[in-house]
């Protein structure tokens, strides 16, 4: 009898204690949804995709966390939640996570595992898409320019050079990701193979390279690939599963892609829901109805769909892209993209739209979409201190001193990295003038001096400058602006920026430079402090820094930077680069995320190129530009 009553008793201890640990533990956090059991994952099953073999459709929407402010993850998934969609889609930026080779980081807004973990929090699978390449109308596709420094380097190939340096990147960030798969109890549910590589397709043994340098760091997950569809044929691959991106239903399409894999269910990786701009170009709008009916055909079809962009964020600092096939044109720095959802997040006609369309696709009602955020319009910030890039170099590193110019991928700074983004100065003295060319050498921008005056400026348009003849040595500066790197097609291998070979004078190629890197990152903005700021002239010119405060109450919230009366260059708030600005447009504003402001004094620095305003406006709407409808 006694034996018995011991028995119960240690059963009754057993069941208290496995409830206090379920309560004093947060399994949450190990467990994101009803994740007890798990066996089978997403399946790619004849004409349907299944899940724990079940049928199941991905309605999925794009956000890439490095686009977006750490504070804001959650809300603008929530709001994908609410507009029925079950699928998170992100890329992954190989150039923030190892900026320097070997130095990895996973820390703040790049912290990818905090942000798997809030998506399945709220309530959303994730298709991971890690690269190397990822295009994304990022800078080198996000590729770190750092690989640029081999001179045989041939990126997104089996090249021993490119091979290497992936291996020791998804060595560190793979794991990270795996632990996160379905079958582990998380919301991984697919992981992309590269991306778009048909529209590449330099090594037919790359593919195979990818796939296989997943699956033996422990990815055991459905793989996709994504194309459009002149890439389709050159990208697929044996064993996973193609899918197809475009803005237009064709009838040609689904049909093409069946010649491509028979039996499959199909998949559209990237719906385009708007695009993305150059600075000179008008802001592309796609019209919300036009793209709810094409969604409304494609899901007719049975087919899953992932919309590029639900969110498309920021390109904040130097990290857009740009494209040069005829002639080379340069990201701006919003990523608004005509989402479903703004740059900050708010809702647009075409999320409501869209939300109607998938509630009629799904078994429970919808969530209510969460409130929007508050916007603030802090009115006029004047400016009233400045400095000379001139007075600056005299605080600065070194310059390294060299016979033949270096592209800023080569020069011996970042502990042998070389520098990837912002500016270049190079400094030589001359004899006399002449007629000045470039010989395409100048990327992608510079502003040319003689004795700190500005002579002109030459970029892939404008190649040769005339230099009056003066007897006598003077000297000769270039600021060479890395305006963006390209992310998509052919020309990726020839990325280096700076000057990367001779410039000519009177025929005779220029020598002797001393070089200065201005990547301005924030320790670059953070060192100003001591730099000999004095008051604003009568007539401001750059290149120089600008430094105002902007006043925030109590609450600070999102807003708008308007620099009206300012030519070129870029915005910096509390250290933050906000991206580059250009009074050629389209783009009016700089986003300023309210998170990144703190009650009271908020220091605003701005870098101006070329002609100077004396104040910007703060406003609570963006101003994105002409607009450009697209039907």
């Amino acid at each position: 009898m006694r034996r018995e009553q011991r028995r119960r008793l240690g059963a009754l201890m057993l069941l208290l204690l496995g409830v206090l640990l379920v309560r004093r533990f947060n399994w949450r956090e190990f467990i994101p949804f009803k994740m007890w059991s798990r066996g089978i994952g997403l399946q790619a099953v004849e004409s349907m995709f299944k899940l724990e073999g079940k049928p199941f459709r991905i309605f999925g929407g794009s956000m890439h966390y490095f686009r977006v402010p750490r504070d804001y993850w959650r809300d603008r998934m929530l709001k994908m939640k609410a507009c029925g969609l079950n699928t998170l889609t992100t890329y992954v930026a190989w150039n923030l996570h190892e900026p320097a080779r070997g130095k990895f980081d996973f820390s703040g807004n790049l912290d990818i595992e905090a942000f798997i973990k809030i998506a399945a929090d709220v309530g959303l699978w994730v298709i991971m898409r890690p690269g190397p390449y990822i295009c994304a109308e990022w800078d080198l596709g996000g590729l770190p320019s750092w690989l640029l420094r081999d001179k045989n380097m041939e990126l997104r190939t089996t090249y021993k050079g490119f091979t290497e340096a992936t291996d020791a990147f998804f060595d560190k960030l793979i794991p990270k990701l795996a632990r996160y798969q379905y079958r582990k109890g998380g919301p991984i549910i697919a992981v992309q193979v590269e991306n778009e590589y048909g529209s590449y397709a330099k090594d037919p043994n790359y593919l195979d390279y990818v796939k296989t340098a997943l699956l033996k760091r422990g990815i055991v997950e459905l793989l996709m690939t994504s194309d459009n569809k002149d890439g389709l044929s050159s990208g697929s691959l044996e064993g996973v599963l193609a899918t197809i991106n475009f803005q237009k239903l064709e009838p040609v399409l689904f049909s093409y892609l069946d010649t491509i894999q028979s039996k499959k269910p199909k998949m559209v990786m990237e719906y385009w829901t708007g695009w993305f701009d150059h600075w000179g170009s008008d802001h592309h709008v796609f019209d919300a109805d036009m793209v709810a009916k094409t969604i409304q055909n494609v899901l007719k079809t049975g087919a899953s769909i992932n919309l590029y962009m639900f969110h498309g964020g920021t390109n904040f600092g130097f990290m857009n892209g740009a494209l040069h096939f005829q002639e080379y044109k340069a990201d701006v720095t919003s990523y608004d993209y005509d989402a479903p959802l703004t740059e900050s997040g708010d809702y647009t006609s075409k999320y409501f739209k869209l939300r109607d369309l998938f509630s009629k696709f799904t078994e429970e009602p919808l969530p209510i979409p969460p409130s929007t955020m508050t916007k603030g319009s802090y009115g006029m910030v004047e400016f009233k201190q400045y400095v000379s890039l001139w007075d600056v170099l005299q605080s600065t590193e070194e310059p390294f001193k060299t016979v033949e110019p270096v592209s800023m991928e080569n020069l011996p700074v970042n502990d042998g990295n070389g520098q990837s983004y912002g500016y270049t100065l190079y400094e030589t003295v001359i004899f006399g003038g002449g007629q000045l060319h470039s010989q395409g050498h100048i990327r992608d921008r510079a502003q040319v001096f003689v004795s700190n005056q500005l002579v002109g400026s030459i970029d892939y348009n404008n190649l040769e400058l005339n230099i009056a003849e003066v007897p006598g040595y003077r000297k000769l500066r270039f600021l060479v602006e890395n305006c963006g790197r390209v992310n998509y097609g052919p020309k990726q291998n020839t990325q280096r920026k700076g000057i990367i070979g001779d410039v000519l004078l009177r025929n005779s190629p220029l020598r002797n430079f001393k070089i200065y890197s201005l990547d301005m990152k924030k320790s670059f903005i953070e060192s100003l402090q001591v730099a000999q700021w004095n008051d604003v002239p009568d007539e401001p010119v750059g290149p120089a820094f600008f430094r105002g405060t902007l006043r925030v109450g109590f609450i600070p919230l999102d807003t708008f930077l308007k620099l009206e009366g300012w030519e070129k260059g870029a915005a910096f708030v509390n250290g933050q680069n906000l991206g580059r600005y250009w009074d050629i447009g389209p783009q009016g504003t700089l986003y300023l995320p309210g998170t990144w402001l703190h009650p009271g004094e908020n220091e605003i620095i701005i870098f101006e190129q070329y002609r100077a305003g004396r104040i910007l406006q703060s406003l609570d709407v963006p101003l994105l530009g002409k607009t450009l409808y697209v039907d």
